[in-house]
């Protein structure tokens, strides 16, 4: 079993990830040459997207599954989704939830705010109780979390699992991105790390950031947040 990347905006022209089938072969060829054999295409669930919805992202990583194939790259897409947690998503209908696999147990949260704003407590309590399990995807990029890294402890005690992106371990040194992770990696924070790649141009840093996290744990570590964690969102 190889690694499986939790979080990736592998499909073409659907976000603002890979725009092209071409960018998002050359991002499937890297994620092998690094040993991932499979990979969560998570393209952004947001209401000025409305194409981005279980149907549509079903459909689009089965086009995409077909062009890796076709061009003998061994990487197995999933479908999932990145959702912009928005004040009003506790309206939207719990059927229509874009999650891990669509296997409606595990759901990918992003916010960015300066404080934590009053709708995210109620909103994981909202997918809690339809039995989901939230995700909040790269805290160490969130302002108030970088001012108040106690944070992970509420999340913590909310049920909130928390996923890393390699980029920001790829950050310069002095980057309020990169202490973070850093700190969160040393204190045992992560469930899991994910790439959060949006084309070949991104991966660079990425790359930096997968080398820096391997010279900071052991192999049963890494092993643990990029393919034991992941694993328990796409098991069917």
């Amino acid at each position: 079993m190889g690694r499986i990347d939790v979080h990736a905006h592998l499909l073409p022209g659907i976000d603002d990830g890979c725009q092209t089938v071409e960018d998002s072969i050359e991002c499937a060829r890297q994620l092998v040459e690094r040993g991932y054999s499979q990979c969560v295409c998570t393209p952004h669930v947001w209401r000025n997207l409305p194409h981005n919805n279980r149907h549509e992202i079903r459909r689009r990583v089965s086009e995409l599954q077909a062009e890796l194939d076709n061009a003998r790259v061994p990487l197995a897409i999933l479908p999932g989704g990145e959702i912009n947690l928005t004040p009003d998503f506790m309206s939207s209908d719990p059927d229509e939830v874009v999650t891990y696999g669509m296997l409606g147990r595990h759901v990918l949260i992003d916010l960015w705010a300066e404080r934590l704003p009053a709708h995210f407590d109620p909103s994981v309590r909202w997918f809690q109780s339809r039995g989901l399990t939230v995700i909040l995807a790269h805290p160490e990029r969130m302002r108030a979390v970088q001012d108040a890294p106690e944070l992970a402890q509420h999340f913590a005690e909310l049920g909130v699992l928390l996923q890393g992106n390699f980029q920001c371990f790829g950050d310069p040194p002095h980057a309020h991105t990169r202490a973070t992770a850093e700190r969160f990696l040393r204190e045992g924070r992560y469930f899991m790390l994910g790439t959060d790649l949006h084309g070949r141009e991104s991966l660079p840093v990425r790359w930096a950031g997968f080398d820096r996290v391997r010279s900071l744990v052991d192999d049963e570590t890494f092993d643990r947040l990029t393919i034991h964690h992941p694993m328990q969102l796409i098991r069917g």
